[in-house]
């Protein structure tokens, strides 16, 4: 079993920038994949992106260059730094964590709103 706590979210100007972060449950952090998902009213959750134990990032073509995903093993965190932030990210973001076994778990979610 892993919880995810995510904090971080908020009310932010477009072009301003915040930083996520979650923080993990369990001893075994460092072998899982992490992930970033955010969900808009009337939209399906989509990966924003997500980060593997060996550090291989991915991201959503729509984030590429403004956010990035890193983790601290040591802390059981994995962040997400998103920059030039626009209307249109805003979402619920979700931290989630993936076990070697393909079994994943969810965060509460965090709300970030970009104002024009």
């Amino acid at each position: 079993q892993v919880q995810l706590v995510e904090s971080g979210g908020g009310l932010v100007q477009a072009g301003g920038s915040l930083r996520l972060s979650c923080v993990a449950s369990g001893r075994l952090f460092s072998r899982n994949t992490m992930g970033w998902y955010r969900q808009a009213p009337g939209n399906q959750r989509e990966l924003v992106a997500s980060i593997s134990a060996v550090l291989s990032a991915n991201y959503a073509d729509s984030v590429k260059g403004r956010f990035t995903i890193s983790r601290d093993n040591a802390k059981n965190t994995v962040y997400l730094q998103m920059n030039s932030l626009k209307p249109e990210d805003t979402a619920v973001y979700f931290c989630s964590s993936t076990v070697p076994s393909l079994l994943q778990y969810w965060g509460q979610g965090t709300q970030v709103t970009v104002s024009s």
